[in-house]
C-alpha cells in the first residue's frame, strides 16, 4: 500500500504566478479566492506518528514515523511549503516497509495558480519524481507535467488547491456551517488525482487541547495556540467521479483559527495512525497584514 502524502490538505503553498490571459487580452475565468482577511501561520510543526487501531486484509503490528512540515507565505507573496512524512509499517506476514515522502508546492494568494514536486523511496528504491504546474479556471483544472515526462491533464468542473481549500474550511468553520464539499488537486502521488473531498465541522472551542484525554500535542496545550479557536475537523477523500459512499482515506484533526492542526489521525481504512504535536515553531506575525 502506498500512503498518500498526510498533510497535503492542512497548509498549502504557492508562489504568486500571473494567470493565462484569456480572449481579447482578460483574464481567465477562475475561482473566487478566498476572504484575504484569513491570514495562515507560517510555522514549523512536527508531529511524531503511532499505530492507532488495525484490522481488515492489510492490517499492520506497528507504525512509526514522523511529519515535519515548513509553511511560509500570504496572500501577497503566495504559500510555500515543504513536507517529509517517514512511515515505518511493520507487519507479520509482510515485513517491515519504510516509506519517504517529500513533497513541495507553491501556491499563488488567490488560488489561481500552483506548482509541485513530489519525490518518494519504500525501503529505499526510489519511485520516479513528478513535478508539474496546474492552473485553476473556473470550468476546469488544467496540469502540466515536467517529469517524469512531459504530459498535461485537464479535468473538468472548478477544482480547489490546497491553501484556498484551508481557507475555505476556516470560512465555513467562522460562519457557523457544518459541511463542505469540494473537488480539491493537491499534486500528490503520481500528480493526475483529483479527490471528491467532504469536510465535517464539529462545533468550535477554546482552551487547551485535551487530544482525547491524553498527553498529546504538548506545543498546542501549553503554548501561544491554548486560547485559540479551534473546530474538529473530518476530511474524507473519494475518487474523483466516482460517486462512492466509502471514502478512501480520511484525515480528522483540530483545525486552528490560524490554519495549524492538532489532533492528527490518519485512516487508511485497515490501518490507522495518530500524529502528536511535538513542536510547533511559530513565525512572529508582521507588523501590518497583507493587502494584495
Amino acid at each position: 500500500m502506498r500512503l498518500r502524502l498526510a498533510l497535503a490538505l492542512l497548509v498549502a503553498a504557492g508562489a504568486a504566478q500571473a494567470a493565462p490571459a484569456g480572449p481579447a487580452g482578460e483574464q481567465a475565468a477562475k475561482p473566487a479566492p478566498a476572504k484575504a482577511s484569513i491570514p495562515l501561520a507560517n510555522h514549523r510543526a512536527v508531529y511524531d506518528l503511532s499505530l492507532s487501531s488495525s484490522s481488515g486484509t492489510r492490517a499492520v503490528d506497528s507504525a512509526r514515523g514522523r511529519i515535519v512540515i515548513d509553511f511560509k507565505g500570504d496572500a501577497c507573496r503566495g504559500y510555500t511549503m515543504q513536507t517529509r512524512q517517514v512511515t515505518v509499517l511493520e507487519s507479520s506476514e509482510t515485513g517491515s516497509r519504510t516509506s519517504d515522502l517529500r513533497n513541495t508546492t507553491f501556491e499563488d494568494g488567490d488560488g489561481h495558480e500552483f506548482r509541485f514536486k513530489t519525490a518518494s523511496t519504500v525501503n529505499g528504491a526510489g519511485s520516479p519524481t513528478v513535478d508539474g504546474t496546474a492552473s485553476a479556471e473556473a470550468d476546469a483544472l488544467k496540469v502540466r507535467f515536467k517529469e517524469p515526462k512531459r504530459d498535461q491533464l485537464s479535468v473538468p468542473g472548478t477544482v480547489l488547491f490546497p491553501s484556498l481549500h484551508m481557507r475555505r474550511l476556516i470560512e465555513a468553520a467562522r460562519a457557523g456551517e457544518t459541511t463542505l464539499s469540494a473537488k480539491v488537486f493537491d499534486g500528490s502521488d503520481d500528480g493526475r488525482k483529483v479527490y471528491d473531498t467532504l469536510a465535517v465541522i464539529g462545533r468550535p472551542t477554546t482552551g487547551p487541547t485535551t487530544a482525547s484525554g491524553s498527553d498529546r500535542d504538548k506545543p498546542l496545550r501549553e503554548g501561544a495556540l491554548a486560547a485559540v479557536q479551534r473546530w474538529p475537523v473530518t476530511l474524507s477523500y473519494f475518487t474523483g467521479g466516482k460517486g462512492e459512499s466509502t471514502p478512501i482515506y480520511t484525515l480528522s484533526f483540530d483545525l486552528y483559527d490560524n490554519g495549524v492542526s492538532g489532533a492528527l489521525k490518519l485512516d487508511y481504512g485497515d490501518f490507522a495512525i495518530i500524529g502528536d504535536l511535538t513542536r510547533l515553531d511559530l513565525d512572529k506575525a508582521p507588523a501590518a497584514p497583507c493587502t494584495p
